[in-house]
């Protein structure tokens, strides 16, 4: 395809209607030029193929498709090569069905578990991040889809997510937030990145010219094409201008609209707006290249949805080295999980999936006998003294019994953040009440993100399956009895409590900004410079076998900048039966002017062992593996000096250490140091971490790009917003009923409606357009705007005006 002569054949306004989709899933065609209108999905861990008319939210159901284990409990297997199968598969079954562009996989940092959306994120770190979106984005992309690396930048809650404006220190934006991206976008050349809808440091992420231009493609060569998260458009001719290609969904009429008066009034020109219409013409070039429709194999998916799920498990506890269990123990299982699994997390990435799996099936079909009882009830999170009564005379027969707990659907979701990080009421007396009558307890744990554990000390041994997908109770079953052998690690620490997250006195507090005090303090960075207690740290995991750690070697006496340096080490099985270890490798630098966290992790290697076999480990570090980000200077910078290489089981259980020389990149550069500026981040190792205003402010070299309330409602406002006024009570009244009526549901705790309604309230004017698939207009939506003002001849000349 010829993009120059194909851009000089187009009207201008077709090249306007090339920037806007075409309703919620399908790019712009233009018929008279052979143009085809490339369709895209969702489709984080499983394909969501929807039509034209339905829902962004996964209100609707899609077609079926394969359900994989959600992303953060892929993180858990630290398996590139499983990342990069999963992703192929689903790239397989985009391709069936003539899906071009899967809007995956999400990169964002899990900077607090209270986040709704985190079980669609890989992990608390970076590298992790990193090198598991990379795999992601490679595996569905070597079967011709392309991938939507998301949500850039910032976007780490769900509440306010549309409007709110993140407010991140330079050196904790490079060093958390983007590094993740900045390898998948090098690595493996996505065909297409996602704005978020947040604000970045006071500007709308889908109008920020330093993130998508001098970042994202100056600094890190991004080709690919920039689009808009679903009705994330503020301005459009803004987007244009900062680097935005594609505005979804389609804006009927909005963008349009503007375009042409902004071209008209030179605040836009023709050159500048042939830019993203080239890249739009290219990622319809690459679509029609890679159209090779073929028929995917179900059967084989499911399997490795299963293999997937087992890799992901991660076995938490095991005294007594109860798992693996004897079949000839008599059975009790308990919790509704157990016949009704949740192997998946509520809002766009919902997948229909081809098939469930429940582990009573699979139980039936090993051919085991045992004792079910529900013990809580899935639509109800108060206790039931019934169900509770039952499930302990059966457990009270039983000499093991399993517990299946977790969290329920409507406890995290796209749209709204978890409000605290306990396990239903109903779970937690169950698992309480069977300790009691039953010495030996299972607790097989469902969750997306970390919960608290009052409970653990009574449990024999703890498996967590976080989201597993579809496949996931063959893998449960097989992981049990000892078929499996468990090797996954979380790639997320789990706090004692809620109070201890470093970013819990800034998270989802503010409805027009969040201030990242914690700066670079994100999950262990935090937790082991303070030695702080934890659940569980960052990287742990056990296994049914045993595995020692000799003989760490340096290739090189120091390292030297730009120059190869290699670390390996020799791992050996020194249990009984095969697995698989997670070696991690960590730098530290801790006598420096400037803050720095206890250690980073900057390796993994997945090594699988046969009983006593060994085997040797390898790791390549590089100039970056060194640095840390200069906001000073505006670079990455290694400073000279001693550093430790660590390696490790967990972030806690560090095996070999060595010191290794580094000289620096940049010697004439200075060394930043805050001490007297911003002491709290020298000082969390004694007595806790309580950063301050002050002192996040002093890391800022410029005044705070801060967001002020508006004087008067605008496009920007919301529902939420309105909520004082009598208008719009009105309105939220009316709005509630219809959302009601349309979803079908009957109870408020339903998941779908806490999902539409907590997202529909949170909606900007601005964005109702797009998103009600074009059903409310913009004179419409204007006129609201002024009647909330109270500005009523207005809002009669909005309404008026079609």
């Amino acid at each position: 395809m010829k993009i120059n002569r194909l851009r000089d054949s187009l009207t201008l306004d077709e090249k306007i209607a090339l920037v806007s989709g075409a309703a919620k899933w399908h790019l712009r065609a233009i018929p008279r030029l052979g143009l085809a209108a490339v369709m895209v999905a969702d489709g984080p861990h499983g394909l969501i193929r929807q039509k034209d008319g339905e829902d962004h939210l996964g209100l609707s159901a899609g077609e079926p498709a394969t359900c994989f284990p959600t992303a953060a409990a892929l993180a858990n297997s630290w398996d590139p090569k499983l990342v990069f199968a999963v992703a192929a598969a689903i790239g397989e079954e985009a391709l069936q069905e003539g899906v071009s562009v899967v809007l995956g996989p999400g990169a964002n940092i899990k900077r607090s578990p209270l986040c709704g959306r985190n079980f669609e994120y890989f992990s608390e770190d970076p590298y992790v991040s990193g090198q598991l979106a990379a795999a992601w984005v490679e595996g569905i992309q070597s079967r011709g889809v392309g991938a939507s690396l998301k949500h850039f930048a910032g976007n780490n809650q769900e509440r306010w997510r549309m409007t709110n404006n993140s407010l991140i220190d330079e050196r904790a934006l490079r060093e958390i937030y983007l590094a993740g991206f900045e390898y998948a976008v090098k690595k493996a050349k996505p065909w297409t990145v996602m704005a978020a809808y947040n604000k970045l440091n006071g500007v709308h992420c889908t109008e920020n010219e330093r993130l998508l231009k001098t970042i994202l493609r100056e600094e890190w060569g991004f080709q690919g094409l920039v689009l808009s998260d679903w009705g994330a458009v503020n301005d459009p001719v803004a987007g244009i201008k900062a680097g935005l290609d594609l505005e979804m969904p389609a804006s009927f009429g909005r963008s349009a609209f503007k375009i042409r008066q902004d071209l008209k009034t030179g605040r836009l020109t023709e050159a500048a707006l042939n830019k993203p219409v080239q890249r739009v013409l290219r990622l319809i070039g690459k679509a029609a290249e890679n159209k090779s429709p073929l028929q995917y194999d179900a059967a084989k998916h499911h399997l490795l949805a299963k293999r997937a799920a087992a890799e992901s498990a991660v076995l938490l506890k095991n005294d007594d080295n109860l798992l693996p269990l004897d079949k000839k123990d008599k059975i009790a299982v308990v919790g509704e999980f157990a016949k009704n699994p949740r192997i998946q997390g509520m809002g766009s990435s919902l997948v229909n999936p081809t098939g469930v799996d429940t582990v009573c099936g699979k139980l039936k079909e090993m051919g085991l006998e045992f004792d079910y009882a529900p013990g809580y009830s899935l639509a109800a999170e108060e206790n039931s003294e019934e169900l509770i009564s039952a499930a302990c005379e059966t457990a009270a027969e039983a000499d093991v019994t399993i517990i299946f707990a977790g969290l329920p659907a409507g406890y995290e979701s796209e749209g709204y953040d978890r409000q605290h990080l306990n396990l239903p009421p109903s779970h937690v007396k169950l698992i309480e009440a069977v300790k009691e009558v039953c010495a030996r307890v299972v607790v097989v744990l469902t969750a997306g993100a970390p919960v608290v554990m009052p409970w653990l000390e009574k449990v024999t041994a703890l498996l967590h399956t976080y989201l597993p997908g579809q496949a996931g109770a063959g893998a449960i079953v097989d992981l049990l009895f000892g078929r499996l052998n468990p090797g996954g690690k979380l790639a997320e620490t789990y706090p004692l409590r809620l109070e201890d997250v470093p970013a819990h006195l800034t998270f989802a507090v503010d409805r027009y900004n969040t201030e990242y005090w914690e700066s670079i303090y994100v999950g262990y960075r935090y937790y082991d410079t303070a030695w702080a207690g934890v659940l569980f740290p960052f990287g742990y995991g056990l296994s049914y076998t045993t595995f020692a750690y000799d003989d760490l070697e340096f290739s090189e006496d120091e390292f030297t900048p730009g120059e190869p340096f290699y670390v390996s080490c020799t791992v050996e099985n020194t249990g009984e039966v095969a697995g698989a270890e997670i070696v991690q490798l960590y730098i530290s630098k801790t006598d420096s002017a400037l803050f720095r966290p206890e250690h980073e992790l900057k390796g993994f290697r997945k090594v699988f062992l046969a009983p006593g076999e060994k085997k040797r480990v390898q790791f390549s570090l590089d100039e970056r593996s060194f640095a840390y980000y200069n906001a000073r200077i505006s670079a990455w910078h290694v400073e000279e000096g001693e550093y430790e290489i660590r390696l490790g089981a967990s972030s806690r259980d560090i095996r070999l250490v060595k010191t290794v020389f580094a000289a620096s990149s940049q010697p004439e550069v200075e060394i930043p140091c805050y001490k007297k500026k911003a002491p709290s981040y020298y000082n969390i190792n004694e007595g806790g971490f309580m950063p301050s205003r002050e002192d996040f402010l002093a890391l800022w070299d410029k005044p705070l790009p801060w967001q002020e309330p508006p004087a008067v409602f605008n496009e920007n406002s919301t529902l939420e917003d309105l909520k004082e006024t009598t208008f719009g009570s009105w309105i939220i009244r009316m709005s509630r009923a219809q959302l009601r009526k349309m979803l079908g549901v009957e109870e408020e705790n339903d998941p779908l409606w806490l999902m539409a309604w907590a997202s529909l309230l949170e909606t900007p004017f601005r964005s109702i357009g797009a998103l009600s698939g074009g059903q409310i207009a913009e004179n419409v939506v204007a006129s609201l705007v002024a009647l909330a003002n109270g500005k009523y001849f207005r809002a009669l000349k909005h309404w008026l005006d079609r």
